[in-house]
């Protein structure tokens, strides 16, 4: 699959406000087409669905202003990828796209019966964690300078400070014994389904500090791109007025956010190592600094890279990308231990820019190869439709990690665990 149509399919398509998960998105035969009745009957997965058109209805690469025109090269029995909202009860298309055909010698499935997989070899990539001072295209690993795992010194003495802060607020942001600590994720729809796995985790821990109140931020189609600006009038404020949305929902409030959890990249990358995760690096850059003017409480933001993407069947975001995505985080954080002022998270040292940034669960694994920690993925904790997006075995042990991490790190014991 190309990898520019793809960026088309999951970027452009999404334009609509309608907030709906990725995995949504479905490939499937266009089987009859009805433009005067707007109506299309599409089969997907060996059943046929009938859906509604609508003047809304957004049809990707085509030009021309009525759904006769845009429509024109459609025909039955071609492959199409269609976004469908089947909210109340109804059936309407928000996006249709023609899916581009592969040469007729090119085989979909492998020998095994398997949908093929876009993505490179993952076979000599190692976790971040286990790379150490070895270099990856000439770049140091570990998750930290000088290829360590671990916090230098001085950052760690300041996490910690600013951990034992953390106490429970009021709706106006003031100590209150029976207020809450919100920790809230941020990302797009990998990170709502991670965000999902945690909170049923959390729903078992039993050492949890009641006064925590997880709020899953998290929204499809909602890339590091999209989201860097949340006064640009369009997907930028969206997100940012759905996250408000849902802290009023849990009934908590900005003022009582002062944790953040992110995970993020974006949508069809194609520009290869180092470019792409250094420009997921800017975006999250941005993303991070705005964290202090909506939340001015907040104190804390730990980042993940990307989980596996070797089993991906799309261009969404497959191998090496998601493993290239540690970088981003690595050296922003990096960014910040070196006092970079844009990020300063300190108000000794001037205006606060950005909370203290920290690694949090490395969610990265090599397909079925075991971490050093004994963490891994098969191919079943990925959706079969993408191959990318989580099942729910793979949410729930994304959600295992993520508790796993905020019970024992130095900087999350103080507030997340009960006393």
């Amino acid at each position: 699959m190309n990898r520019f149509c793809l960026r088309c399919l999951v970027v452009a398509l999404w334009i609509c406000p309608t907030m709906l998960r990725a995995d949504e998105i479905q490939r499937g035969t266009l089987k009859k087409l009805d433009i005067p009745g707007k109506k299309v009957v599409v089969e997907i997965g060996g059943k046929q669905r009938e859906f509604s058109l609508t003047d809304n209805t957004h049809v990707l690469d085509a030009k021309g202003k009525g759904l006769a025109e845009k429509l024109k090269d459609f025909r039955e029995g071609a492959s199409i990828f269609v976004k469908p909202d089947t909210s109340d009860g109804r059936s309407v298309l928000l996006g249709i796209k023609l899916a581009e055909q592969r040469p007729a010698n090119e085989p979909t499935r492998n020998k095994d019966g398997e949908r093929r997989r876009i993505t490179a070899d993952t076979k000599s990539l190692k976790p971040l964690s286990e790379l150490g001072r070895e270099r990856y295209h000439g770049f140091e690993g570990g998750f930290y300078p000088e290829g360590s795992n671990e916090r230098p010194k001085d950052h760690e003495a300041a996490g910690l400070k600013l951990a034992r802060q953390v106490q429970p607020l009021n709706a106006q942001g003031r100590p209150d014994p029976n207020g809450k600590i919100v920790l809230m994720s941020v990302g797009m729809s990998n990170t709502s389904q991670s965000s999902e796995g945690f909170q049923r985790a959390l729903r078992d821990a039993s050492d949890l500090n009641p006064r925590v109140q997880f709020v899953n931020g998290a929204q499809g189609d909602m890339t590091a791109a999209a989201i860097q600006n949340p006064d640009d009038g369009g997907r930028g404020k969206q997100y940012w007025d759905t996250v408000d949305q849902r802290l009023n929902q849990a009934n908590v409030s900005r003022e009582q956010v002062q944790v953040v959890w992110i995970k993020q990249a974006d949508a069809g990358p194609s520009q290869g190592f180092p470019k792409y995760a250094q420009t997921l690096q800017a975006e999250l850059a941005k993303i991070v600094q705005i964290l202090p003017v909506r939340f001015p409480n907040v104190k804390l933001a730990y980042l993940s890279s990307r989980t596996y993407g070797g089993y991906a069947t799309t261009g969404l975001n497959p191998e090496p990308y998601a493993f290239e995505s540690a970088f981003s985080v690595k050296w922003l954080v990096e960014q910040q231990i070196k006092g970079d002022k844009s990020l300063n998270f300190d108000p000794a040292q001037g205006e606060v820019k950005a909370p203290w940034l920290s690694w949090g669960a490395y969610l990265w694994a090599n397909g079925s190869t075991p971490r050093e920690d004994g963490f891994s993925y098969e191919l079943a904790d990925f959706t079969a439709n993408d191959g990318t997006h989580q099942s729910p075995s793979g949410q729930r042990k994304v959600g295992q990690l993520l508790l796993k991490f905020f019970e024992s790190d130095s900087t999350t014991k103080p507030w997340f665990v009960k006393r």
